[in-house]
C-alpha cells in the first residue's frame, strides 16, 4: 500500500484509510474489519467522539492498542452529546476539547491521538480559542497533529491563515467535485485534503446499477442525470474495477492526503484496499472521467 505525508507533518498515511463510522457496534465483526485492514496495509483509522456515543471509539481502541506504533489514529471533536443522549450541540470551545480529549484517549486506550480533528465549524465560532486549545495539546503532547473536517470556505479559508493544521477533511467523489476548486489555494498552504464519501454512498463501486439508482438522485443530479452518468462511468475503458476507478480519481491529485472510505463488509475492505495498489490513473482517463461529471462550487459559506 502506498503512502502519502499528511502536509508538512510527520504522519505518513496509507493511500486508502478506513473510515470507521461504518463498523457498527458488533465487537467480533468490527474488530474483524480493523484485522483484515491492517492486514491489507492499511495504516490510518479515522473515528470520532460522536460515533455510537463514543463506542467506536472504544472498538478502535481495543482493535490496535497491541501495535499502536504501526497506527495513525485519527479522532475528531465539536459534537458534544447531551446528558440524556437525545442529541448533540455545537461546542468548539477550549473547556470543551481539552476536556474531551482525555475522554477519547481513555476510550482510545492510548496515551496521544496521532491526528486531532474539529469535528466541523462555523465562522461565528470563536475560532482563535479553538485553535489555542489544539496548540496547547500539542505541545502537551496529547495530540501530535490537528486538522478540520469541514466543507465551508469560509471556516477553511480562517484555519489556513491562523492555524497549523495539517489536513482538511472533505466530502470529495467524482459525483462531488466542490472541493476542486480549492484545491490549488489547500496545497499552496501546505496542507493535505482527506477525502471522505469518495465512493458517493457506494454509487460508484461495482454493485448492479438497478441497486445503485433506488434514491432519487444525488446532490445536484437528478435520478436521470444520475443515471445517465453512471451508464458512462461503468463503460469507461480501463483495467480498474469501478471502486478502484473511483478511488484513483480522488487520489490523482496530490493535495489529497488519503481516501477514507467505510467498509461494513471484508468484501468491502478487500475491494477499497485494492484501489492502494492499483495502477495509477492515466491523464487521459482521468480526463475521460472529469468530462463525464459535473463541476460544481460550494454556494453557501465562501
Amino acid at each position: 500500500m502506498r503512502k502519502r505525508r499528511l502536509g508538512q507533518s510527520d504522519l505518513y498515511v496509507s493511500e486508502i484509510g478506513l473510515g470507521c463510522m461504518s463498523l457498527g457496534t458488533e465487537e467480533k465483526r468490527a474488530l474483524s474489519l480493523i484485522d483484515k485492514a491492517i492486514d491489507l496495509g492499511i495504516n490510518y483509522f479515522d473515528t470520532a467522539d460522536l460515533y455510537d456515543v463514543g463506542q467506536n471509539e472504544e472498538l478502535v481502541g481495543k482493535a490496535v492498542k497491541h501495535r499502536r506504533n504501526d497506527i495513525i489514529l485519527a479522532t475528531k471533536v465539536g459534537n458534544r452529546w447531551r446528558e440524556d443522549k437525545s442529541g448533540w450541540d455545537w461546542d468548539p470551545s477550549k473547556a470543551y476539547i481539552k476536556e474531551a480529549v482525555k475522554k477519547s484517549l481513555q476510550r482510545l486506550q492510548t496515551d496521544f491521538i496521532d491526528l486531532y480533528q474539529l469535528h466541523g465549524g462555523t465562522i461565528e465560532d470563536n475560532i482563535d480559542e479553538t485553535i489555542e486549545a489544539f496548540e496547547e495539546l500539542k505541545q502537551e503532547g496529547v495530540i501530535r497533529h490537528y486538522g478540520i473536517s469541514s466543507i465551508r470556505p469560509n471556516v477553511i479559508k480562517e484555519y489556513l491563515d491562523k492555524s497549523s493544521i495539517v489536513s482538511i477533511m472533505m466530502q470529495y467523489s467524482l459525483l462531488d467535485r466542490r472541493p476542486e476548486e480549492w484545491f490549488s489555494f489547500i496545497k499552496d498552504r501546505g496542507v493535505s485534503v482527506i477525502a471522505r464519501g469518495p465512493l458517493a454512498k457506494g454509487l460508484l463501486t461495482d454493485k448492479p446499477l438497478d441497486q445503485k439508482l433506488k434514491d432519487q438522485g444525488y446532490l445536484s443530479y437528478t435520478k436521470e442525470e444520475l443515471e445517465a452518468f453512471l451508464v458512462k462511468f461503468e463503460s469507461i475503458h480501463s483495467s480498474h474495477a469501478m471502486t478502484e476507478l473511483a478511488l484513483q480519481y480522488c487520489l490523482y491529485q496530490d493535495v489529497v492526503g488519503a481516501v477514507i472510505p467505510g467498509a461494513s463488509k471484508i468484501q468491502q475492505l478487500i475491494e477499497n484496499a485494492a484501489a492502494g495498489t492499483s495502477e495509477q490513473l492515466t491523464a487521459q482517463t482521468h480526463e475521460q472521467l472529469q468530462q463525464l461529471a459535473k463541476l460544481d462550487q460550494y454556494e453557501q459559506h465562501r
